[in-house]
């Protein structure tokens, strides 16, 4: 296993993240327990979890499982959570303010019977509260010792930007990583988010790295999914919808050339998709998610694959998501772009 630096931090963990969003729902705690195991033997230091997950059962799945653990085994673990989403039904339930924040976090650090989380993130962005006001009840957090490490979800390029320079600007903590969706089939956030993230030293932590089952090789041409897969029980199943992307020609240029990197490799298309994103830029951490044992197996098979740099290009080729011509397209990048000439 390797491990990397989270973000520009001192923090290190593994390059491969245990994700834990299908525990206690699609997962059980028994088999919870059996991937949390599985991850730490295999040299995984690094589980991300947040309290909406299981409407907070996940939070508690991986409090019960750091409590009947021995020291020595959870110490080396940084956890990871997240807070934004509704977690009850009144009006100040959700959202980025002091208020709720300090709920959330309050009560995401019961669930997971911790005094201090490693990395707490925020979402999503949440456009009725001043990002001030997150910010300073985070950096406030940290120096009450009840988090280390401050991290953003799902923020598009200008709202991470803002974050970072109102952080800068008031003296308050800066945020070290950013978690977004990204995989061979969601490459939108290299036009504006990662050069955003390498520019001022946040770490990516890809979440769907497979595009929801897609890259494994599961879904078929011409053949709805059916039986015990998440597009099988829901094939309408947000940005993963099988109408959506299987009525796209890239989906499956995509899906045939990670089959034929597979096949050359030896290795599973999973392991394939995931080598690949762990080699983009910025990123420091890609988020598994296994509903049993044997896909994270699967998935924990990257950690040792290194793609050639032809392979490497094919699968570039194949998922480019084509941009316009401006202003990210070729042309626009032509145009802020800069060489020095002149002399002899």
């Amino acid at each position: 296993m390797e491990y990397r630096n989270l973000g520009r931090s001192g923090c290190a963990v593994s390059a491969l993240c245990l994700g834990t969003m299908t525990f206690g729902s699609e997962s059980d705690e028994k088999t919870a327990f059996a991937q949390l195991d599985r991850f730490v033997e295999a040299g995984g230091t690094f589980i991300d979890t947040a309290d909406v997950y299981s409407g907070g059962r996940s939070e508690e799945i991986v409090g019960r499982w750091i409590a009947d653990r021995p020291a020595d085994v959870t110490e080396q673990v940084v956890i990871a959570t997240k807070g934004r989403f509704p977690m009850g039904p009144g009006p100040n339930d959700a959202g980025l303010s002091r208020r709720h924040l300090d709920r959330a976090l309050t009560a995401s650090l019961r669930r997971l019977g911790v005094d201090s989380i490693d990395l707490y993130q925020v979402h999503s962005w949440d456009p009725l509260t001043p990002v001030e006001e997150t910010l300073q009840f985070l950096s406030d957090a940290v120096h009450q010792g009840r988090i280390h490490y401050v991290g953003l979800s799902n923020f598009t390029g200008w709202q991470l930007q803002k974050a970072v320079d109102t952080a800068d600007f008031r003296g308050l903590v800066r945020p070290v990583t950013l978690q977004p969706q990204y995989s061979l089939l969601s490459r939108e956030i290299e036009w504006e988010i990662t050069p955003a993230c390498e520019s001022e030293g946040l770490g990516l932590l890809p979440w769907s790295p497979l595009g929801g089952g897609w890259l494994t090789g599961k879904y078929r041409r011409d053949e709805r999914p059916t039986g015990a897969t998440r597009l099988g029980e829901n094939p309408d199943r947000g940005v993963e919808a099988y109408d959506r992307r299987a009525a796209m020609a890239r989906t499956w240029a995509v899906v045939d050339e990670v089959q034929a990197v597979a096949e050359e490799t030896g290795a599973t298309m999973a392991q394939v998709a995931l080598a690949w994103l762990l080699d983009r830029p910025a990123v420091t951490s890609v988020i598994l998610g296994a509903r049993t044992v044997e896909q994270l197996d699967d998935n924990l098979g990257s950690a040792d694959l290194r793609l050639t740099a032809e392979q490497t290009a094919r699968l570039d080729k194949a998922s480019d998501p084509g941009a316009a011509d401006y202003p990210y397209g070729v042309p626009g990048v032509d145009q802020r772009s800069r060489r020095i000439e002149g002399g002899r």
